[in-house]
């Protein structure tokens, strides 16, 4: 047993926990579902553990070693480790008031039967699965073919403000629930002297992390209290942008006269609370330790604890900015770096950030061809591509994005050389979120290994479209049709990285019959 034991501590430190190394940096490890917790505190409970990886997917197996202070958890699918890792790279997650780091294990697997002291372990992992099953499946049973939704499983979230010392604006909403998935609609407004807001998730399961993460969390130290419940609702129609309401797919809107507006019909479904039971009770105990590092925000899993927002002065006259917000943050433009030189192009960056928003313009930079910088349409669609693609692996390498300084990438002057390097994509025909109100707002998933293909010709066979992508290199490890729309279908290849890559090369491919294939990423497995 004391060999087992020394096998996962010297391995820990072979994915390097010394301090020197770790400041703030990932593992260069490859993607593994078994996760490496550094620095965890030595009065950590389990659960506090396996909370950080609640809200990315059913948690499967846990060690803990607290002489050590460090943990492993095994995820039930890489998939959700892959997620994890990458929210937590741009947001330091804590616990117990302590920064703690997450990378990926060397170990493909956590075997724990023949350890010591494993009951308290397994016993959280239980309480949480039994939670999960219990009250609300996560996979498996709302897919892309039926459509179906579990009961109360709504995407909308009904948010109630209490103890309202400082003003919360939508903007400031839109920050704190992103970090939990696309949102797409917000509509705020005063009832009963209590300021609420309805917001509209991409996927209810983003709008299911958000609720077990965020109610009753305080926006700002003691006050300002977060109340989420699930609406009865299943969509909101906005009427107007303005900093009331906002559509984040109809850039079109006009402003109207800045007053929040309700359909007859959602004003009714007020009247009732309109709400399930929290998935998890006891959910303080629960709660996943998130850190909003870019809006100044900091959760911690102790109960009420969502952050240290240091109130700006424009907040006291009713203006509100989020404090600690770079000047950057507001900016389209993408820094994308530690990229493969010899593999990347403008065209493969524009199709792979073309998933998350419309590219406008990507420069390679002529000295320094790891890096590109990356033009979207705007902030949002910016902060989209980069919470889903910083930290993936793309040609062999794992790529950073941030927002950059620069506001807009430019053109090169004419005579100037540029190998090529500088593309402006402006008026492609492949852009996919030109048209507003597009169902593509509400396909937007992280990259996964399952990828969805659609604008099948009704002759195309499903062999033809296996040796499509293994002929381009690609493992190809499960296919299957939709039942009802023969047009679309599911193709799971060997890896994300293989996805990623089969994406670039494949999305747009001539199938002929004047269809060209469209390729995405998928949230359902096959």
């Amino acid at each position: 047993l004391a060999f087992v034991i020394s096998m996962y501590i010297s391995a820990s430190f072979a994915n390097g926990t010394d301090d020197k190394k770790y400041k703030g940096e990932r593992s260069p490890c490859d993607p593994s579902r078994v996760l490496h917790i550094r620095r965890v505190p030595i009065e950590v409970s389990e659960a506090e553990v396996v909370s950080l990886g609640v809200p990315f997917g059913k948690v499967t197996n846990l060690l803990l070693l607290k002489g050590k202070n460090q943990a492993f958890i095994e995820m039930a699918s890489e998939e959700a480790a892959i997620t994890m890792v990458n929210y937590y790279t741009t947001a330091t997650p804590h616990v117990r008031n302590q920064p703690v780091y997450i990378q990926y294990s060397n170990h493909r697997e956590l075997k724990t039967d023949n350890l010591p002291n494993q009951g308290r372990a397994q016993a959280a992992l239980q309480a949480v699965n039994a939670m999960h099953s219990g009250n609300m499946t996560l996979s498996g049973t709302a897919t892309a073919s039926d459509g179906g939704m579990m009961p109360g499983q709504s995407p909308v979230l009904r948010l109630i403000v209490e103890n309202l010392y400082y003003p919360v604006s939508l903007e400031v909403l839109h920050q704190i629930f992103s970090k939990f998935g696309t949102v797409l609609k917000i509509i705020t407004f005063t009832k009963n002297n209590q300021f609420q807001a309805l917001l509209q998730y991409a996927d209810p399961m983003n709008a299911h992390h958000a609720k077990v993460a965020l109610d009753g969390q305080n926006i700002y130290n003691g006050c300002c209290t977060l109340r989420v419940e699930f609406s009865k609702l299943t969509s909101l129609n906005v009427k107007y942008n303005n900093d009331k309401s906002r559509d984040f797919t109809r850039l079109d809107l006009p402003s109207g006269d800045g007053q929040p507006t309700l359909d007859p019909t959602m004003q009714s479904a007020f009247g009732a609370p309109g709400i399930i039971s929290s998935p998890y009770p006891g959910a303080a105990g629960f709660a996943p330790a998130i850190g909003f590092h870019q809006a100044g925000l900091s959760m911690q899993t102790m109960p009420g604890a969502l952050g240290h927002l240091t109130i700006p002065s424009s907040a006291m006259t009713g203006r509100m900015t989020i404090h600690g917000m770079a000047p950057t943050a507001i900016h389209s433009v993408l820094l994308v770096s530690n990229l493969n030189p010899e593999s990347i192009s403008p065209h493969g960056l524009f199709i792979l950030f073309g998933v998350y928003g419309d590219v406008h313009r990507v420069k390679i930079l002529f000295n320094k061809k790891e890096n590109a910088l990356i033009q979207m349409a705007d902030a949002t669609q910016a902060q989209l591509a980069m919470s889903h693609l910083n930290g993936q692996r793309l040609h062999g390498k794992v790529i950073r994005v941030t927002i950059s300084k620069h506001q807009t990438v430019q053109l090169p002057r004419e005579g100037q050389e540029d190998q090529g390097l500088t593309k402006d994509f402006s008026g492609s025909p492949l852009h996919r979120f030109k048209k507003p109100g597009s169902k593509n707002f509400q396909n937007i998933f992280p990259p996964s290994a399952t990828l969805h293909l659609s604008n099948i010709p009704p002759s195309t066979t499903d062999d033809f479209l296996k040796d499509l992508f293994a002929s381009s290199g690609y493992t190809v490890k499960a296919f299957k049709f939709f039942q009802k729309d023969r047009k679309m279908a599911l193709i799971q290849l060997g890896s994300v990285e293989e996805a990623i890559q089969a994406l670039i090369d494949l999305h747009n491919h001539d199938l002929g019959e004047n269809h060209h294939l469209r390729v995405s990423f998928s949230k359902s497995t096959i």
